[in-house]
């Protein structure tokens, strides 16, 4: 039986018919990722995967599809499913199927269709995982431990996840070593900056058509995704409001020119708000009492919960669909503030997500990982763990290389002064 002939017969997926779409996307982003590029020939030629079984839960679209295929490249049985159920693209997953990757995944499957995906996924066995949100790994320590039996560690994309991972280490309950790639300098810097500033505004842009010029953008937390998503909207010709609940982050956002406030206080002013805490309840019933008519919500955390549907329901008269990605709630007192993508990533709900150069720094990061944590697992303990810089470092080259670019490398005498302690 041939490989996509199994994958066929094992996965859950929407219709098998959609592929071509799915491999001309998959095709689209791979001429666009050369670190990955670099990394499959590595892969491809070391197979350090070989006998393995590896389940992936990420954002299931192009750019996620051509990481499958880079782990399936190095040897491993590899199966997908999505962390979200408004990001995954029925096309990409055909395409994924025909090339021979399992795949237990479908666009909007209602929550309880979700949660059955994900353990199908894990109902592999895996020895390896990738996750982004936890879900796996939640599931894994709560309500199926019989599932990870095998599990040699994994990695983890995103802040949501690493903070799950981090109460579970606290607790003495994590079973084996993850490491977080979101910390990673290459992650952070550039895909949560970078990426999540430009793929917010592609995603509200797209779904809106309207215009960000003049109107008030209020941005909630200004980590790295906040930086990204503040400085893009300047960009546009927005005014800028931040809020914080970090005074550290407040005077820096302040210093790089931006007005700094509660959310209370923002609620009245903001045209478009968008949510980067990875918190619940940022934006609230009493925040809902005092903003303007025609506000736009959205939110680019990893889950539903930034903004408070339901104190927004009960204090509408109605609720309608107005356009794709937007409903509009109508207050009782008459006026209308819309939700965009009901309130999950505006981003990938919305839009492709990150763009393919930046997913492919990131998406590096985590095969390199993945192997970095094969390759030690019975030394990394049961800790979530940093990429090592030198990891960190080798995609940061590739990416230079990739771009034509050379940089400077100290002297011998150089390393000498440095190296010093003693008056120069």
């Amino acid at each position: 039986m041939s490989t996509s002939t199994k994958a066929l017969q094992n996965s859950i997926i929407t219709d098998i018919q959609l592929a071509p779409e799915g491999h001309l996307k998959i095709d689209w982003v791979r001429a666009h990722m050369p670190v990955l590029n670099r990394i499959r020939e590595q892969f491809e030629a070391e197979q350090p995967f070989k006998g393995l079984k590896v389940t992936i839960s990420l954002h299931l679209e192009a750019k996620t599809a051509y990481l499958a295929k880079v782990i399936q490249a190095g040897g491993a049985e590899v199966t997908i499913t999505g962390s979200n159920p408004l990001s995954t693209q029925d096309d990409v997953c055909a395409a994924l199927v025909e090339d021979g990757i399992t795949v237990f995944a479908k666009y909007n499957p209602d929550p309880v269709e979700y949660k059955q995906l994900l353990i199908h996924a894990l109902e592999t066995k895996p020895d390896l995982i990738i996750d982004d949100g936890g879900d796996l790994i939640t599931i894994l320590h709560s309500e199926r431990p019989d599932l990870r039996s095998q599990v040699r560690g994994g990695a983890e994309e995103t802040t949501t996840g690493i903070l799950r991972l981090k109460s579970l280490e606290k607790e003495g309950q994590l079973a084996f070593p993850m490491v977080a790639v979101n910390d990673a300098f290459c992650k952070y810097l550039f895909d949560n900056r970078y990426g999540t500033g430009q793929s917010v505004f592609d995603g509200i842009n797209r779904t809106t058509n309207l215009v960000v010029a003049g109107k008030t953008v209020v941005v909630a937390g200004y980590g790295w995704c906040g930086k990204g998503v503040a400085m893009r909207a300047k960009g546009l010709g927005a005014q800028v409001i931040v809020t914080e609940i970090d005074s550290i982050k407040a005077v820096e956002a302040y210093m790089d020119g931006f007005s700094v406030m509660t959310m209370e206080e923002a609620a009245k002013l903001g045209d478009i708000f968008v949510t980067v805490t990875g918190n619940r309840d940022i934006i609230r019933g009493e925040h809902y009492d005092v903003m303007k008519d025609g506000a736009i919500l959205s939110n680019a955390g990893h889950f539903d919960i930034e903004v408070n549907k339901p104190e927004l329901a009960v204090r509408s008269a109605n609720i309608r669909t107005v356009r794709r990605n937007i409903e509009e709630y109508k207050l009782n007192d008459g006026r209308s503030i819309y939700v965009l993508a009901e309130g999950r990533l505006v981003n990938l709900a919305a839009g492709d997500g990150h763009p393919a150069e930046i997913m492919d720094m990131t998406f590096a990061l985590q095969a390199m990982s993945l192997k970095y944590v094969n390759d030690r697992y019975q030394d990394l303990g049961q800790h979530v763990t940093n990429v090592p810089y030198e990891l960190d470092e080798q995609v940061a080259r590739l990416k230079l290389e990739s771009l034509g670019m050379r940089i400077d490398t100290l002297t011998e005498e150089q390393k000498k002064y440095l190296d010093s302690w003693q008056e120069h």
